[in-house]
């Protein structure tokens, strides 16, 4: 059983925070020395620790999350790959309004609140907590070489929760104390973005020296390194050069990134051995399959979010496992990516499928990059688990009553306990030693490496790109290619054809969205690149279709018999084989070496192997029918996107008690996040 330290925060915190001699329950709202804090927090670096893990609790995914969709400003939930291209669904994001309004639902409310009477997890209340600790640290004597580290995780930490702001509304008030909080009486306006990514800078800059001396033990894997703060510097450095805030494309901006992330990448592989997993090689992308399942010693891991697998009081399951799996093998089956997702793995040579001449879109799992085959399972495909090592997924569909039409969709599915939306399933991180017996997957230990160290490499990919270094560019893309076991076909890995600048930027983009498919990444970039539409001119610059007036569609894998006409049956399967090992049309799950019998296609033919097996039945037994019901089918529903997200306004309910605050450009206000 998987237990990290990670595991007791919720328990231990608390009770430091809460509990500590004469403390109050509300320590944040009764005025005591300190704001409430009890001495020891200060003295005793136990204490002090237990206050540390306190914010990483507040930040981090709740237990039984599906911590790789997971969001902290949606509360916890997926919209926001639900408002991109991985999943469907319609959210506020991506429908018709009839006005852009501060008091409609799509006014993003993660700026904060008002100080309640009791304490509550948000915005301002976290930077409160984080502020108390950084005001008293230094006032009780505590060695250096206990409070460093501590302070170090602490300004980590509050640069965070600022750039998750500044992300998404520019600039935000900048309180660096804890006299009170956004709208509780403290009237401190909105900085301008460029103050707040100073800030932050110097917050990570801060951590990194504080951090550079420290090597955490096995058992605090998952805290903050000094590597992790370089890295997160570069991370808010790129996106401050990217065209939402650098609309002028300015070179300065990327020459800072490209700094900022030289020198993260350098310290992360000299002082904090990280790397590229390549443990077990890259054929097949055996490596980049593997790294999900490598704990402390993971080189690939700079920000992870840990998790154990224990059915105690001290749980932190993740629900990743439980969501991804069908309910044919114990799972809930909830998660349905999109045939867009799909289309967007290319070859096994790294060329794209549009085209391509090698891409067959009846076989379209076939020869494809080694990503692909450990983040989609298709009809068909292996997917192993503790209680079943020969497990395949089928996705298959058929009709009870023969169509009247070709757009009929079919209403008969193989997978009688329920088939997923999509007719393809996502199995990134999932894992053959998973088990289904303890409650469908649901006490999962495989930790979220929240910031890995392909981002730090692509990071650093597109600043190099951005100054016009486009050879070193291009190089650590064809890296990140590289330890995926991408073949080089053409002498770059599929990028031969990549020379101008904007080319070499699409290039880096759609390597992001493959390497971090389903990772909560994928938003982001679509906003600081303003790919949703096409009022910046991106996606004419970058030749990426923008999302807007889109529909996300899917796949029906649909039976037909040997003569070509559609399957029709009320209820029998047409691919499991009865009692005396015969199939209404052929066997699905055959014993090799298979002949095919005189009434199928190419009778006498020996098939040697499944996936020989498969490419015969896919040729003579399923139609592959792109379906558009995963997004809403009525009124003519398509992805809206209004060019106000890129730069969200203030909700009214918070002006009303804080009209200090100036509402964004816009919303009704003057505020300009491009200051």
């Amino acid at each position: 059983m998987k237990i990290k330290y990670i595991k007791s925060i919720g328990v231990l915190a608390l009770m430091a925070v809460f509990t500590l001699g004469s403390c109050s329950d509300d320590f944040l709202t009764e005025k005591k020395d300190y704001n409430g804090l009890n001495d020891q927090v200060f003295t005793d670096p136990a204490y002090a620790k237990q206050y540390v893990d306190y914010i990483y609790f507040s930040l981090l995914p709740s237990n039984n999350a599906a911590a790789f969709t997971w969001d902290l400003t949606t509360g916890g939930n997926d919209t926001w790959s639900k408002t991109t291209d991985e999943l469907a669904g319609e959210t506020n994001w991506n429908k018709v309004w009839t006005s852009i309004s501060p008091v409609n639902a799509h006014c993003l409310p993660y700026f904060g609140s008002k100080l309640p009477t009791s304490i509550t997890n948000n915005t301002y209340t976290r930077i409160r907590q984080i502020n108390l600790f950084l005001d008293n640290i230094d006032n009780y004597g505590m060695a250096e070489a206990d409070k460093n580290p501590l302070k170090g995780q602490m300004y980590f930490w509050r640069a965070y929760q600022y750039f998750e702001m500044v992300k998404f509304y520019g600039g935000v008030p900048l309180v660096l104390t804890a006299e009170k909080t956004v709208g509780d009486g403290l009237e401190v306006p909105r900085s301008s973005t460029s103050a707040c990514i100073e800030q932050i800078v110097a917050d990570l800059d801060k951590a990194k020296e504080l951090l550079a001396n420290t090597t955490w033990a096995s058992s605090d894997w998952g805290r903050i390194t000094s590597g992790a703060a370089a890295a997160y510097k570069g991370r808010v450095l790129l996106t401050w050069a990217s065209p939402i805030f650098n609309p002028n494309d300015d070179v300065a901006r990327w020459q800072r990134a490209y700094d900022a992330n030289l020198e993260a990448k350098t310290l992360l592989e000299t002082k904090e051995g990280k790397a590229l997993f390549t443990t077990g090689g890259t054929a097949n992308g055996k490596a980049w399959g593997d790294m999900w399942f490598k704990e402390s010693a993971n080189p690939e891991a700079i920000i992870v979010y840990g998790f154990n697998t224990s059915t105690a009081t001290d749980l932190k399951n993740n629900g990743w496992e439980k969501a991804c799996r069908s309910k044919t093998a114990g799972g809930n089956g909830s998660i349905s990516p999109t045939k867009q997702m799909v289309d967007a793995f290319p070859m096994a040579d790294g060329k794209s499928i549009v085209g391509n001449a090698s891409y067959n879109p009846v076989l379209f799992y076939k020869n494809r990059d080694p990503r692909f085959y450990k983040t989609f399972v298709y009809n068909g495909a292996a997917w192993p688990y503790a209680e079943n090592t020969n497990f395949k997924q089928w996705t298959y569909s058929w009709y009870t009553t023969a169509p009247a039409n070709s757009t009929v969709a079919p209403n008969k599915f193989t997978e009688t306990l329920g088939a997923n939306s999509s007719g393809i399933y996502l199995s990134k991180a999932t894992a053959a030693s998973a088990s289904a017996a303890a409650s469908g997957f649901q006490y999962s230990g495989t930790d979220f490496m929240e910031m890995r160290f392909a981002e730090v490499v692509l990071n650093l990919a597109e600043s190099a790109i951005g100054v016009n270094k486009l050879a070193e560019g291009k190089t650590l893309i064809e890296s990140i290619r590289i330890r995926a076991g991408i073949t080089n076909g053409d002498g770059h890995y599929g990028l031969a054809n990549v020379t101008t600048r904007d080319q070499h930027f699409a290039a880096v983009l759609n390597e992001r969205k493959i390497e971090f498919a389903y990772e909560g990444k994928r938003f982001y970039d679509l906003r600081r690149w303003k790919l949703f539409d096409n009022t910046a001119g991106t996606t004419t610059r970058l030749g990426i279709a923008p999302l807007n007036g889109t529909r996300r569609t899917a796949y029906y894998i649909v039976a037909k018999k040997t003569d070509g006409t559609k399957y029709v049956h009320a209820s029998v399967d047409p691919f499991i084989a009865n009692a005396a090992g015969v199939a209404p049309i052929v066997n699905r799950e055959p014993t090799f070496p298979y002949t095919i019998p005189a009434t199928g296609k190419n009778p006498g033919t020996v098939i040697a192997n499944n996936d020989a097996y498969m490419d015969y039945l896919y040729t003579n037994y399923f139609d592959i029918v792109e379906r558009d019901n995963l997004d809403p089918t009525t009124n003519n529903w398509k992805f809206t996107w209004y060019p106000e997200y890129y730069y969200f306004g203030i909700y009214q309910d918070l002006l009303n008690v804080a009209p200090y605050i100036q509402q964004t450009k816009g919303w009704g206000g003057t505020f300009d996040p491009l200051q």
